[in-house]
């Protein structure tokens, strides 16, 4: 049987604010994308711990594609890094699209510091009508969510009208899709993008690490 324990990857200052990253559904947590946030952040004076999911572990380990695991499944990954790296009150959570989604899921029951959500999946593509936000209406920690304004699984019109807590700051990146990727007519570039997302999220982390409730 293949080893599912998850790698792990540290980045930034020992002495920093605690970031427990998370990937997507269908790439790794050393993926460029992924990376480019990760040591961007450790750039800015943020302790990034990555991980991988019990599907992507095995995906690493034997190769090929596979879906990811089951929900209760990807909350007991979050439940173990947590115990692992905490105290959950001096830990912020988060990930891109899938990594975001989950954090957010246990972001409350855990108790940590705050939330990053990059790329949050508000409904699956193409089904606008299926909202993945009941728990955000109620969310208590404090979080952000960067987003592009034409992400396909929540756009800035889509979500513009959505009942979110008073807990959540969005910022918004111009023409942006899932992975913050613009149209070259936007003036904007990913890597532009990126580096938005990660200055915003350094300053929101910083904040909380100074006894601040976030933007």
């Amino acid at each position: 049987m293949a080893d599912d324990r998850s790698p792990i990857l540290e980045n930034g200052p020992s002495d920093g604010p605690r970031l427990l990253l998370a990937h997507g559904a269908g790439a790794p947590m050393d993926s460029d994308w992924m990376e480019a946030v990760a040591v961007g952040l450790a750039d800015a004076g943020v302790r990034v711990i990555r991980f991988e999911f019990p599907y992507m572990a095995r995906r690493r380990a034997e190769g090929g594609r596979r879906p990811p695991d089951r929900v209760p499944v990807l909350l007991d990954a979050w439940g173990a890094m947590i115990a692992a790296y905490g105290p959950a009150d001096r830990l912020v959570i988060g990930g891109k699209s899938l990594g975001g989604r989950t954090a957010s899921m246990v972001a409350d029951g855990a108790g940590v510091r705050g939330l990053v959500c990059l790329g949050y999946p508000f409904h699956p593509l193409g089904k606008p009508d299926r909202l993945r936000t009941d728990h955000l209406e109620t969310l208590h920690t404090p979080a952000l969510f960067c987003q592009g304004t034409r992400d396909t699984l929540g756009s800035r019109e889509t979500v513009s009208g959505l009942p979110l807590s008073p807990a959540i700051h969005l910022h918004w990146l111009e023409d942006g899709d899932h992975g913050f990727k613009p149209r070259k007519a936007s003036g904007f570039s990913e890597a532009d993008h990126i580096q938005t997302a990660v200055t915003t999220t350094a300053r929101f982390i910083h904040a909380l690490a100074r006894g601040g409730a976030g933007p």
